[in-house]
């Protein structure tokens, strides 16, 4: 009898879990092994679950899903990890490649997608939309960068903290939810401002609010 391969998922949204657990379970050669809501769970959780592939959120409770990705990445290479979000694939498809991910599935399209991007990953596969990967074909080829604005030039943690502050939170509440210091988000605020041209701390709240209400209509 095959194996089954072992799924882990990673969503601070329980019904989200539930929802993705039945769509694979209900895959002859697949089992969720394990759940987290979080990223210290989740690493917690993985060394002893011991999964084949890894369906990470990138807006998690608790940390980041891109953080979570490098930690995978480098503690357990032989997870095969597969990311799952809201968020523009446009731009956080190749950031989350970059960090280690083999895929990258928009929420909207996970019923009809999730199956087989973790079937494509586990078998060496990169999984990604069309639109991404002529968006990487185009950049290897031309040596061009892919369209994104100024916000294209902040690094990982610069635009986790900017997504944060459009979400309303401020700086020590950013700081509790990706476990760095009070200094080190005051740090980061400063890099996205020069980074951004913006002026102040109030047009950096203004940035960043608009800048998150556009992600959400898309």
């Amino acid at each position: 009898m095959t194996e089954k391969i072992k799924v882990f998922l990673v969503d601070d949204h329980p019904l989200v879990r539930d929802g993705l657990a039945n769509l694979i379970n209900q895959e002859p050669g697949l089992v969720v092994c394990g759940e987290a809501g979080n990223e210290p769970e989740a690493l917690a959780l993985i060394a002893t679950a011991k999964p084949a592939v890894a369906v990470v959120d990138i807006s998690l409770e608790k940390g980041s899903g891109i953080e979570l990705v490098k930690s995978l990445k480098a503690q357990h290479p032989e997870v095969v990890t597969l990311v799952l979000s809201m968020h523009d694939e446009s731009l956080y498809a190749e950031r989350s490649l970059h960090a280690g991910a083999r895929g990258y599935i928009m929420k909207r399209e996970a019923a009809k997608k999730i199956v087989q991007g973790i079937l494509a990953v586990h078998s060496g596969q990169l999984y990604v939309s069309e639109k991404i990967s002529a968006q990487l074909a185009e950049k290897f080829v031309g040596g061009r960068k892919a369209a994104g604005g100024l916000v294209e030039q902040l690094s990982d943690r610069e635009l986790e903290v900017f997504q944060l502050l459009g979400r309303g939170l401020n700086t020590r509440q950013i700081a509790e939810h990706l476990h760095v210091g009070f200094k080190t988000v005051q740090a980061y605020s400063a890099r996205i401002k020069e980074k951004l041209n913006l002026a102040n701390a109030t047009e950096l709240l203004s940035e960043a609010i608009r800048w998150s209400d556009s992600q959400q209509k898309k």
